[in-house]
Parts: C-alpha cells; structure tokens; sequence
C-alpha cells in the first residue's frame, strides 16, 4: 500500500454524523477512544452537503462539506489573511458553490434546472443580481465553508500527532442537482434544458432483480480529456488535503459504466459503455504523484476491472459477511484474503454483523460458526472481528456497531432504500463500559495490527 500504509494496521468504520453531538464537538475524545484501543486509521463516508434523504452519496457539490458538522460558527471576518488565501486557494468551486446555495434558497429548495432561464443558464447579469442583493449570505456561506476547513486541519493535525490516519470515501458520480452540474453542464451529458439523456446505477444482480437506478447524470467523458481531466484533479487534490487515504466508490466505473435510459424507472434495460479511466488514473498519478486510494471492487468484477486496479497497484475490498458460499475462489474468504486489501466486517451499506447472523438461517449459522471454528457459547461478533484481523490484509477495518456488538437497530443504510437511513448514532456510555477499549487494544496486538513506533 501506498504511503504508510505498508505495515499492518486496524481501524474503526464512524461517520462523523455518528457521533453523539452529531458534529465534530466529538472529535479530539473520538481520537482519545481510538488512541486507548489502538486503532489506528478512522475511516468515514463522503463529508459532502446531502439532499433531502441524507445520503452522503448524493451531494449538493463534490467539494463542499456539510455545514451540519459545524459545532460552532465564528462571526466572518472578511479581512482575516487566512481566509483571503484560502477563498483564493478554493477559487475554482467556492463562489459558484455560495452562489448555488444562495440561489436554491431564493428558488425556496427546487432543483437547478427548474430555475428561470436566466439563473438556470447562467446569465451573467442574472448573476450579478443575486451577489448584489445577497453579499452577505454569500459571504456567510464561504466562510462556513472555511470554518469547516479550518477545524478539521485541527483535528487532522492532532490525529497525525498520535499516529492517526483519516480514509476518506469519493463517490464517482456527483447529483443531477449539484452546484457541479450547474456550474459546467457541459461536462455531463445533458440535453438542452439540462436533463440527462441516461443516468448511471447497476444492472440487477444477486442484491436486486431490477438493479439499482441512482440517477447521476453520466459525464461526457470527451470533454473531461479535452479539458485535461482538469475537474478530476482539482477533486482528488481537495480530498488529499482533507485525507491520508480515499477510498474510490463504484471503482469499476472508471473501467465501464452501466448507461440507463433516463425515462427508465428500473435499472434492467441499460448497457455497458467503456470509460478512459486508464487515461485518467495516468494523469491523476502524473499531477499528484503515488495514488493513495482504495478501489471499491465489491460484486462482480470484471478482468478488464481487475487489471485497472493491478496497474496501479490499488488494494481492493473484501467483506466477511460474504465469505460463506460453497465457492472456494470467493475473493471474501479469509483464506483468499491477500495483504493489498481492506478487509471489513461489513460495510455501511451491510446489515450489522450481529444482525446480519441473526437473520440467517440455523443450518446457515451453524456453518457460519463451523468455519469460524467457535462453539454455540462464543460470541460471533467477536469471531467475526477476530478472523478479521488475523488475515493478511494490510488494514483491518471494523464498523463502530461490529466493535459494540449491536443488532439491526444500528445499521447506517439499506441500499435500494430512502427512509430511516444515516441516523445511528452512539453514546459516549457505550465507549467507556470496563475493558472495552483494553478488548480491542488486545485483539490489535494480537494480530500485529499495533502501530510500530
């Protein structure tokens, strides 16, 4: 693995919207939890601002993060040199981001393109209006942004000082109403008022029968070589500012992306189109030096998609909720598990592992038990956690819920699904139960996983 992440390491799976206060209040006592239990890397999803079902996967910009994280909010200080050169620095998505933001408020929330022509078209008069009529709410919406920026260096620095890592998570496709598409129609495929002709999802397969529908627009992937994949750049660099390690979502879409016809409710009827993403790893590699990313390689995964990732050396997933099949080549298997990996109890799209085996069949349960050779007396959870750490993946990555050992209640996500999703939250209580934090320092040295110093 690229970076430092060549010696074995384990780490721990949170949302910061998980977090008691919800907001990053909690996290300089989040870093003395995983400084006491050995973990070394906090892995989280995609910091951006969601739309209305607060699926961090669907954002109103791939550059923003949501202001719902702010603990507290300094009055602006226009003048203030660090936030002049930051605003420079950011130049390139700040203003049409404030701009965006100012505009849907003004729209009372409708999306982009149902906004009058001119705003919607960005008329550079229309433009002109809104900063003249709003000049503070715009101000007000950068200097957010700045602040969130600016706290989570603070954080970042101090987790760096105890030999913390942070693993982000970049979605490959941005939301049809993101300030991204307003900004640059022309890097999406779009017709002319805007509306896409296909939208991206999955073809059905052992999830779902009808596949998945996500409605991203799909880029127009000549006009990002033209420009030199120049938006990709700038995106990848604001997230390695943000983090030491970025997991890519939907890797496989950079090899071949499934095409829906918009009009399409269901995902069956599309087709697969070839993408340069060889050409744009190239270049992303070329402009930002070794690659620090994690391929998101989960469900079936083609040759073509399995040599892109080899060529740059990308480690890839593995979950052992998937490992008990009859299938003796399952990439999830423990014994199939290589060291260019990231292994996971699950994910936050998988149930919790407690509730996952609860929902198993007996026969299926005591297979799950035989192969992870413990009796009817030992907990599974831990089993789970235990077999992940001692495989020979470099990083060992536990959702907060396996670690509690909690039941569905606690699942971050059902994919396919828009109600009740985000919202778990823990307790500080549930941290600071006796041995807790000891249990995992112990399964960390066990497994090797121990920070050397």
């Amino acid at each position: 693995m690229s970076h430092d992440f060549h010696q074995r390491r384990a780490g721990v799976l949170l949302h910061p919207t998980s977090f008691p206060s919800g907001t990053l209040r909690d996290g300089a006592p989040w870093l003395d939890f995983m400084e006491a239990a050995g973990l070394t890397v906090w892995q989280m999803l995609p910091l951006g601002v969601p739309l209305a079902d607060r699926s961090p996967y669907q954002c109103l910009s791939a550059f923003a993060v949501d202001p719902a994280l702010l603990h507290e909010l300094p009055p602006p200080r226009e003048d203030d040199p660090e936030f002049v050169a930051w605003r420079r620095d950011q130049a390139h998505w700040l203003q049409d981001y404030a701009l965006f933001r100012c505009i849907k408020k003004q729209q009372h929330g409708r999306p982009w393109y149902l906004w009058p022509e001119p705003l919607k078209r960005r008329e550079p008069d229309a433009l002109e209006a809104v900063k003249k009529a709003q000049p503070d709410l715009l101000l007000q919406l950068e200097w957010t942004q700045f602040q969130l920026w600016h706290q989570w260096r603070r954080l970042r620095e101090e987790a760096h000082r105890r030999g913390i890592r942070f693993f982000g998570d970049m979605p490959i496709f941005v939301a049809h109403d993101s300030a991204d598409v307003w900004t640059r129609p022309r890097r999406f495929l779009l017709d002319e008022d805007g509306r896409p002709f296909w939208v991206a999802g999955v073809p059905p397969d052992y999830f779902s029968e009808t596949g998945q529908r996500w409605g991203n627009p799909h880029y127009d992937w000549e006009y990002h070589r033209a420009e030199g994949f120049r938006w990709w750049i700038d995106r990848l660099r604001t997230h390695l500012e943000w983090f030491d390690l970025v997991r890519i979502d939907h890797f496989r879409g950079l090899e071949a992306v499934w095409m829906i016809p918009a009009d399409a409710e269901t995902a069956e009827h599309g087709h697969w189109q070839k993408v340069p993403g060889d050409e744009l790893l190239a270049t992303l590699q070329r402009e930002l030096g070794t690659l620090p990313l994690v391929a998101e390689d989960l469900g079936t995964i083609t040759p073509e998609v399995r040599s892109l990732k080899d060529k740059y050396g990308l480690p890839g997933m593995a979950i052992l909720q998937f490992a008990f099949d009859q299938f003796e080549d399952n990439p999830n298997k423990p014994q199939n598990i290589g060291p260019n990996t990231v292994v996971y109890t699950g994910t936050h799209d998988n149930d919790t592992t407690r509730g996952w085996f609860d929902a198993l069949s007996p026969e299926m349960q005591h297979h799950v038990r035989s192969v992870l050779g413990i009796d009817d007396h030992q907990d599974v959870v831990q089993a789970m956690i235990r077999t992940a750490f001692q495989t020979r993946a470099a990083l060992a990555m536990i959702p907060l819920q396996d670690f509690l050992g909690l039941g569905s209640e606690a699942r971050m996500n059902v994919p396919g699904t828009t109600e009740g999703n985000w919202r778990w939250r823990f307790r500080w209580a549930q941290l600071s139960r006796p041995g807790f934090t000891d249990h995992i320092r112990d399964l960390v040295h066990d497994s090797r996983r121990a920070p050397i110093p």
